[in-house]
Order: structure tokens, then sequence, then C-alpha cells
């Protein structure tokens, strides 16, 4: 639960930096859990086009910012390595660090 609530942290701090110290009006946080394991956070904030994302099992752990993409239905982000797909309909889906393509699920509670 503590881990869960750094990451949360580190995110925000990264967010906030990334946006030139301003505040931001609203901002949304999902936590998702994949089909391999994987689980993630990605922040999203009003004024700004990129998914703010931690991945736990990042080899540097470190959140990453990845930049709005063209996608035919939905949204897609992408950088660093990571493409997040986050469609009208249908499973989420994440891609990282050379692994395949996983279906994602956001956790409703994750606990903090």
């Amino acid at each position: 639960m503590g881990r869960h609530k750094a990451i949360v942290l580190t995110v925000s701090m990264l967010a906030g930096g990334m946006l030139g110290g301003r505040q931001a009006d609203a901002q949304t946080f999902q936590t998702y859990r994949c089909a391999d394991g994987t689980q993630f956070i990605v922040g999203f904030y009003d004024g700004d086009k990129r998914a703010f994302l931690q991945i736990d099992l990042q080899i540097d752990g470190e959140p990453v910012a990845l930049a709005k993409r063209l996608a035919v239905s939905g949204a897609r982000y992408s950088g660093a390595g990571v493409t997040l797909r986050i469609p009208r309909s249908g499973p989420t889906t994440v891609k990282h660090l050379k692994r395949p393509v996983t279906a994602c699920a956001v956790v409703e509670k994750p606990g903090i």
C-alpha cells in the first residue's frame, strides 16, 4: 500500500514539473491491472494531451510522459518504448519493454 502511494506521488510531482509549475484545473488517475501481471497508474490533466504513466515492471521505475498519437477509435499514447491504447469499446491494452500487447482493466479500488 505504501508503494502505491509513492508511485502516485511520483507521477504527480513529475506531471507538476512538466507543466511548468502551473496548477492543473482537474486531473484523473486510474490504476490498471493487466492479464500478464503488469500493473500501472496513468494520470491525465486538463489542458495537457499527454498521459503520465508509471509501470511497476519498468527497469528504472521512472514515470514516463506519453504523447497522444493519431487513433482511429479511442485514444493512443506512446513514448519511451510504451504504447497505451484506450479504445471506445473493448479492453485497454499496453505494450512495453518488448513484451507482447496485453489486455488491462481498471482496478476500481486501488487501496490508497
